[in-house]
């Protein structure tokens, strides 16, 4: 204890319902199926977000959003024709307009009424949404994540939710990757940087569930 502070160490002391939430990164039916092991993604993050409603912590969804190509601006028609490997921007296509099916959430994790669902343009889950305003407001001071992908947006999301002065807390074999060795080299990177915990979905599952919604 330092200047009144508890300072927490271990996934035990955050993983508490008033003290952590979970985020689910772009677990959208246009995403999943790009990843090999997809299916199994969805089930071991089914199996993290049941334990957290059991247990009655915050769940957030994230989902990626594409502008309609009018409105994309320069450096996300360079982005996306990056992506999409051309060099005609006349030829991008957005891949997650607002109401198309690959934009949903997967079927199997079908979030409830009393759970979040942010949309960005971004790969930091907190650039440009509410995410840290509805973790302060819950005095939330530590967040779970897991989805897909490593690489792209759980990376920059754990770095920037350190920034902010939150504590990350990855749930490894729950994120997928649509290139297994860069997210390996995220995966050392957040290990090497220290400020965030690495766990799994039965390490993580077993701490939700023994602690009740009222510790």
């Amino acid at each position: 204890m330092i200047a009144g502070l508890g300072i927490g160490r271990t996934l035990r002391d955050f993983c508490r319902p008033h003290r952590m939430a979970l985020v689910v990164y772009d677990m959208q039916a246009g995403i999943v199926p790009q990843v090999k092991d997809g299916a199994e993604i969805t089930a071991k993050v089914l199996k993290v977000i049941e334990a957290a409603r059991d247990g009655g912590y915050p769940v957030i969804f994230m989902r990626h959003m594409s502008m309609p190509r009018e409105l994309m601006g320069a450096f996300q028609l360079r982005q996306a024709m990056a992506w999409q490997r051309t060099d005609d921007p006349d030829a991008v296509t957005p891949w997650f307009l607002r109401g198309t099916p690959g934009f949903e959430i997967v079927p199997e994790l079908a979030p409830r009424e009393n759970e979040a669902i942010l949309d960005k343009i971004t790969f930091s889950a907190f650039e440009g949404t509410p995410l840290s305003i509805i973790l302060r407001d819950l005095g939330i001071t530590s967040f779970a994540i897991c989805g897909i992908a490593t690489e792209i947006g759980i990376d920059p999301t754990v770095r920037h939710g350190a920034d902010l002065g939150f504590v990350p807390i990855v749930i490894r074999d729950a994120c997928g990757a649509g290139h297994q060795e860069a997210a390996e080299r995220s995966f050392d990177n957040i290990a090497y940087m220290g400020d965030a915990i690495l766990s799994d979905v039965e390490e993580i599952v077993g701490a939700m569930r023994g602690h009740p919604t009222a510790a």
